[in-house]
């Protein structure tokens, strides 16, 4: 009889048995996670009644695999964009609650006396919510489309963030055991650097590589190439002295801003699924019940203190940034708990050997409660502010809702605040860049040159002449550039007191050049040649020099069409720039069976029956911006609305009848909601909507405005425009953009 590898028959009894323990855990509406888990305790060694794998190690390895594939298939679900796109509200928010946790989780881990490096990482720990657990959960519960799920899902993003830094940072801080350390800031300074790097030149090549290739592109070849740029960055990641997962994360968050980002995520969803099962098997495989039984104590305190701990810390972060109390309270018992990232960080103390045994499998025990409890904490979240708002005070609920307003009103971003934020980002990317430049050239071109062309000083020239043609785009960029030339000869011209500063930023640019150069001299040359070089240098700039923006420029726009390649594509954003009220913006798919097919907007009055607004409807390659009265409804109609959580509700009644179908759509033209702060100089003041002529201007709708602290939703054509005003405006983005472009230049003149 043939031989059977040990491996098959291990797996054989792992994914029999997850697949008894999931379907028994799908019947009972639980996460699938716990299944696995529960499937790992099984045929894990502390449990004898089942058959027991013979060999933990290479199930280890399979688990590793299973981590890498798990975060590269989270990075695809985050990119640069969607950073930018989350917002102060949810950054701020996310910030909070995660410093927050980690101070709660390691003195916690302080009251029940464990060592400082157990305390530590139960504080990293607690902090990281479950994207999985949230998600399933609001999909089960139908409030995807609310307005508190965008901070969630913004906040998730936050989170995974930090979580990858503390991968890093922890594994640091294992090997240094000191909070403040030399290494600790080296260790700093080498992620920023190196994430720079790996985003700007991710970014750069590898959509362009895939776009140059779309002609051979099939379902086969792209998941082959994904996954073979992915296992790269994890080798590249490991070479530097990072973990696998953060070389993982990186990749798929470059893919994940590529117009194959979805179809990428389409065919790793069984890979995911299968790898993702082995790991959290063997997360269940070193749970000892023994040891569950005898931590029962611990276990209940730490639960607590997530349960309790997130909910008020992200409720009280979420009124500080100016959130109403209801969508405070949504957002705070939503993130009640901890998933994924948990295991991962208690797996890498485990591995590190920096902390004790029993933190891993009390931490998978905690997760297990919380993610049980996730769904009942996210219904309780409306009858506690129920309850709540029964019981605060007139004078407290005025004070909240005035608070929430005010956070919320248009602040004017200074001259100075665009000027230095675009100096710092262009410092910050070109000298990266650079950097890399000469450590590419130090550690794999000199080498290259010295083995194949040239040896000597002769390989040192070569291989630094190359380096300076390399990084001159880059150079000029960096020291020559003009940035917001508008802005810049404003403050010039404004004040004689501003030329100071601005000069003094010229000068630092001009020193920030200098040094790298004096780098770029010092690994490549002996002081009897350097003479000889810049002298070549600047016959190189005097002859490149015009053409140096042409070829910065090129590589600017190639990188900024990659950046904005799947946005150009398909914009999947719901409810992106929300109202300062519970309004919002969502988006409807017009199914056949709809009792609104076929009628006129007027004959269906959505305002006055629903309380929304329809700003577009896409249909085919054609979208209409603020339809017209006598538009009708089609099936297929993709269509963006505007209102309250309530409003929309009963309004998908309408357009999707039951078993609706919540999932986002994506209309054809970019719109968006923004707020224009009027004062004297806007053109329109003293005229009523109707006379402004806005609706055609911008092909937008006004949605709101807000008037000495009083919303007005809806406002009728017949409402002037007063000065101090903020206009809550509708529709096509570029367009409404333009105007508030024009209205800032007269305000300043």
């Amino acid at each position: 009889m043939a031989h059977l590898p040990n491996l098959i028959i291990d797996l054989a009894i792992i994914l029999g048995t997850a697949a008894v323990t999931t379907l028994l855990f799908k019947w009972l509406k639980q996460p699938l996670v716990l299944g696995y888990i529960l499937a790992g305790v099984l045929v894990g060694p502390q449990f004898s009644l089942f058959p027991t794998i013979s060999d933990p190690t290479t199930i280890r390895i399979w688990a590793d695999i299973g981590v890498i594939v798990l975060l590269f298939s989270l990075g695809l679900e985050f990119n640069l964009k969607k950073l930018v796109k989350v917002g102060g509200t949810a950054s701020m928010t996310g910030v909070f609650e995660i410093g927050a946790m980690i101070l709660l989780g390691y003195l916690t881990g302080l009251c029940l006396g464990w060592s400082t490096m157990d305390s530590i990482f139960l504080g990293g720990i607690v902090c990281i919510s479950s994207t999985t657990i949230i998600i399933r959960a609001f999909e089960e519960l139908g409030i995807k489309t609310q307005q508190f799920a965008g901070i969630v899902f913004g906040i998730l993003v936050i989170e995974d963030i930090v979580a990858v830094l503390l991968l890093v940072l922890l594994s640091t801080l294992a090997v240094s055991e000191q909070f403040f350390s030399t290494d600790m800031l080296v260790a700093i300074m080498k992620l920023a650097f190196f994430l720079v790097i790996w985003f700007v030149g991710g970014i750069f090549l590898v959509p362009s590589f895939l776009r140059s290739s779309r002609k051979f592109i099939t379902d086969e070849t792209l998941l082959i190439i994904s996954l073979a740029l992915c296992l790269l960055m994890v080798v590249v990641a490991t070479r530097v002295g990072f973990s696998p997962a953060l070389g993982a994360f990186i990749m798929g968050s470059i893919l994940a801003g590529t117009i194959y980002a979805e179809r990428i995520e389409h065919l790793l969803t069984a890979i995911k699924d299968l790898f993702g099962a082995v790991f959290f098997v063997s997360v269940g495989m070193l749970i000892d019940p023994a040891l569950l039984a005898q931590y029962a104590g611990p276990i209940a305190l730490i639960t607590v203190v997530v349960i309790v701990g997130k909910a008020l810390n992200v409720t009280v972060g979420a009124l500080l940034v100016g959130q109403p109390l209801k969508q405070s309270l949504q957002t705070g018992f939503s993130l009640a708990q901890i998933g994924e990232f948990s295991f991962i960080i208690a797996t890498l103390g485990l591995n590190l050997k920096v902390t004790s045994e029993f933190l891993y499998p009390i931490a998978v025990a905690v997760s297990a409660l919380t993610a049980f409890t996730t769904p009942y904490m996210i219904r309780a979240a409306g009858p506690i502010y129920s309850w709540l708002d029964r019981r605060l005070s007139p004078r407290t609920k005025l004070f909240l809702s005035s608070y929430s307003s005010g956070a919320q009103t248009i602040g004017s971003v200074s001259d100075w605040y665009q000027l230095l934020r675009e100096h710092i980002q262009i410092i910050i990317v070109n000298t990266a860049v650079i950097l890399g430049i000469i450590l590419i050239s130090s550690q794999w071109l000199l080498p290259l040159v010295t083995e194949h062309l040239a040896t000597g000083s002769w390989a040192l020239t070569l291989a630094g002449f190359l380096s300076f043609v390399l990084m001159a785009p880059f150079l000029w960029a960096l020291v020559l550039k003009r940035i917001n030339q508008p802005v810049y000869t404003r403050l010039w011209t404004e004040r004689r007191s501003y030329r100071g500063p601005l000069v003094t930023l010229a000068i630092t640019r001009g020193i920030i050049g200098l040094g790298l150069v004096l780098l770029l001299l010092q690994q490549f040359f002996s002081v009897s040649i350097i003479l000889f070089f810049l002298v070549v240098a600047a016959g190189l700039w005097l002859v490149l020099g015009n053409r140096l923006p042409l070829i910065y420029d090129l590589i600017e726009n190639r990188f900024l069409l990659n950046l904005h390649a799947r946005q150009i594509y398909q914009e999947t954003r719901m409810g992106r720039n929300l109202l300062p009220w519970d309004a919002h913006l969502s988006y409807f798919e017009v199914s056949a069976e709809s009792p609104g097919v076929g009628f006129t907007l007027a004959e269906l009055a959505l305002r006055e029956k629903y309380g929304v607004n329809i700003i577009s409807i896409a249909r085919g390659s054609m979208t209409m911006l603020v339809p017209g009265r006598n538009e009708r409804l089609f099936p297929g109609d993709k269509i963006a609305v505007i209102g309250t959580d309530q409003q929309l509700e009963q309004f998908s009644k309408l357009i999707e009848p039951a078993p609706a179908s919540k999932a986002p759509v994506t209309p054809v033209q970019e719109i968006s909601l923004q707020k224009i702060a009027v004062d004297d100089s806007f053109p329109f003041v003293g005229k009523c909507i109707r006379e402004s002529g806005i609706r055609e201007i911008t092909q937008g709708l006004i949605v709101g405005i807000e008037r000495k602290g009083t919303r007005i939703l809806n406002p009728e054509s017949t409402t002037f425009f007063l000065a101090g005003d903020v206009i809550w405006l509708a529709g096509n983005t570029k367009l409404i953009k333009q105007f508030q472009r024009e209205n800032r230049l007269r305000s300043v003149q």
